[in-house]
């Protein structure tokens, strides 16, 4: 007998109603509570993976049933929950680095008076997150994905006091909300034609509907996953996300919701299966996106935003990988796997460093950082030769099994998306170096006030067991196609790729590739003297990523500028189209009712002569039409 699957969604929940609803009398132990209930919830998760381990292959999924939620003529959504090879995987990872982040963020903001508040909706963010993966229909999904929206903006903008914070808080809220459009709409157009949102429903019914319902579908899901997973062109909102506190940005960027777009996409495999035009058009984002993050992480001072950018590539590996098919649905995974322990380390490094240097986050003004926090230094390292693939690292894995995939898919196709995550390889491996030099080695170019130091054991120790899993998270999923075999009840054989280049070939050019990018940021950034005030004279290209690629610029000037165009044109047609017909037929009827209260003058022999006229006129017209 399984323990219940709903507890493990429950518990997050019910810690952050405690800590909201108690309010200041939680405070001195609100934060212990936040930390016991996730910790609680990654404890039943290995519980429930251990029980899914003792059950043959083809009948390890537990359903649920918790109650009817929709019944509404044709349509009848039931509330349930579903655990499987895909759903525990994700399970795990957000209550294992989530749990990491909660435990991080005690020591982290411990100084801060709202810190309970803080735990509260890192509760209920991992909640919603954990509905998200484990509804067994849409709208369960949808539910979900609209709580890690809520939960999202209350944490980017916590520090509401800052301008800047609120703002981006709103704009990621705003972005978001045009993906979950298409979510929505996708939902309409699989009750339209199929009558249900279960899965089981849609995915046995997707091979019966027609080209272009499928392709709509895959098309809309396509969309909502740009907003949550930060791709192009949904993609401007990630960055500014930064204004959060750090542990946000751990949690948001590794191990949760960015990450909700690329499971969307691969719990949806049977839709894309059938819609090889909306598949081509997730490989076009996800090669996009890998190299539009990994350019403008080349240009950012900021070391939280450079690894923002760094986000936004990497989850476009993941969702180019997603594209290719069965071929690619267990390596996105994989890398999403080894992406949360490393990308996650990577944050709360910078939040140590952070830490330790009084907020400043520009790393014109860090430098020998490695002297004086050696701990930060060592896992921060270890994340970077995790994330740049350098073997036996995580990233090496599953990085390198998807650039094999992007050439294994043939013609110029494969030309076109193995040459895409191949450069992107050596920029990651450029811009991390980047980051690496300019935090840690060279001169030291701290303000006179700053006195860097080590984080607290509270800080450090989450860093270092994410160090671990950077290390070895990718050899234990890859080797022996471990997670090819354990997701494939779920997604589907992984086929044998007809790898037309050798795979030692492959790797080695990919380390050649990845070689050339430190060598090249060494040169830069190692030889030479970093200006504490970044250069002014410099190339369009370096213009256009300080620049974000001119995705705010895009979007304020074809959305936003062309939507209120928009509306003002709708606002002018209401004014003077609509209004003035409303009040043209209100004059009338005015008017008209005016002329004929002049005939009701309140006299009995005007009415009574009336009736005798009108009496008359009907007799005359009656004798008429029997004349006739």
């Amino acid at each position: 007998m399984m323990a219940p699957v709903w507890l493990l969604i429950a518990l997050p929940l019910l810690g952050a109603g405690v800590l909201l609803l108690g309010g200041k009398a939680t405070d001195a132990w609100g934060h212990l509570l936040g930390c016991a209930t996730v910790l609680g919830s990654f404890v039943l998760g290995v519980v429930l993976f251990v029980g899914l381990l003792d059950v043959p292959a083809e009948d390890r999924g537990v359903h649920e049933h918790l109650f009817t939620w929709v019944p509404v003529g044709q349509l009848r959504v039931d509330f349930g929950l579903q655990l499987d090879q895909l759903s525990v995987c994700f399970v795990l990872l957000i209550t294992g680095v989530g749990f990491l982040i909660h435990l991080y963020s005690v020591g982290y903001m411990a100084h801060d008076p709202e810190r309970r508040r803080f735990f509260a909706y890192l509760n209920l963010f991992v909640s919603a997150m954990l509905l998200l993966v484990l509804a067994d229909n849409y709208l369960g999904l949808y539910m979900g994905w609209e709580g890690v929206g809520l939960a999202s903006y209350l944490l980017i903008g916590f520090w509401q006091h800052k301008p800047s914070a609120a703002t981006a808080a709103k704009k990621a809220f705003v972005v978001n909300r045009v993906g979950d459009i298409g979510l929505a709409l996708a939902l309409m157009v699989m009750f339209a034609n199929l009558g249900t949102v279960s899965y089981e429903g849609v995915f046995s019914g997707a091979g019966q509907l027609s080209h272009g319902a499928v392709t709509a579908i895959g098309l809309l899901l396509l969309l909502a996953a740009c907003g949550k997973s930060a791709q192009v062109p949904l993609q401007s909102w990630l960055g500014d996300a930064m204004e959060g506190p750090t542990p946000v940005s751990a949690l948001i960027h590794a191990a949760t919701m960015v990450t909700a777009g690329v499971y969307l996409i691969v719990r949806s495999g049977p839709i894309y299966d059938s819609a090889p035009d909306a598949r081509l058009g997730v490989v076009i984002v996800g090669a996009v996106t890998l190299l539009f993050g990994a350019v403008i992480g080349c240009a950012k001072d900021d070391i939280k935003k450079a690894l923002a950018a760094s986000t936004m590539s990497q989850i476009g590996y993941m969702v180019l990988a997603a594209g290719l098919g069965p071929a690619g649905y267990a390596i996105a995974i994989m890398h999403l796997l080894t992406h949360g322990f490393f990308k996650a380390g990577l944050f709360l490094g910078a939040g140590s460093v952070m830490h330790g240097m009084d907020d400043e986050t520009d790393m014109r003004r860090y430098g020998g950082l490695r002297t004086v926090m050696p701990i930060t230094f060592v896992t921060f390292g270890l994340g970077y030769l995790a994330i740049i693939g350098v073997p036996p690292f995580a990233g090496f894995f599953s990085k390198d099994a998807i650039i094999e995939t992007a050439f294994a898919a043939g013609g110029v196709t494969g030309i076109l998306l193995g040459g895409a995550t191949l450069l992107g390889a050596g920029i990651t491996a450029f811009y991390m170096t980047r980051v690496m030099l300019m935090t840690f080695f060279g001169e030291r170019r701290w303000a006179a006030h700053n006195r860097p130091h080590e984080s607290p054991a509270s800080m450090t120790i989450p860093m270092i067991v994410l160090a671990v899993g950077s290390v070895g998270a990718g050899a234990l999923l890859a080797v022996g196609g471990t997670l090819e075999h354990w997701l494939e009840p779920v997604v589907g054989a992984h086929p044998e790729a007809a790898h037309a280049i050798p795979v030692w070939l492959m790797t080695t050019v990919t380390l050649v590739v990845v070689a050339v990018g430190i060598a090249v940021a060494y040169r830069l950034y190692a030889t030479r003297a970093i200006p504490e005030v970044a250069p002014q004279n410099v190339s369009a290209l370096t213009v256009a990523a300080r620049r974000d690629l001119y995705g705010d610029a895009f979007n304020e000037d074809v959305l936003m500028r062309g939507g209120q165009v928009l509306t003002r044109g709708l606002v002018e047609i209401d004014d003077d189209g609509i209004d003035d017909v409303s009040r043209g037929l209100g004059a009338l009827v005015g008017g008209a009712s005016q002329r004929l209260r002049q005939v009701q003058t309140g006299f009995a022999r005007s009415y009574a002569l009336s009736m005798l006229g009108g009496a008359a006129l009907v007799v005359a017209a009656i004798l008429a039409v029997r004349v006739w």
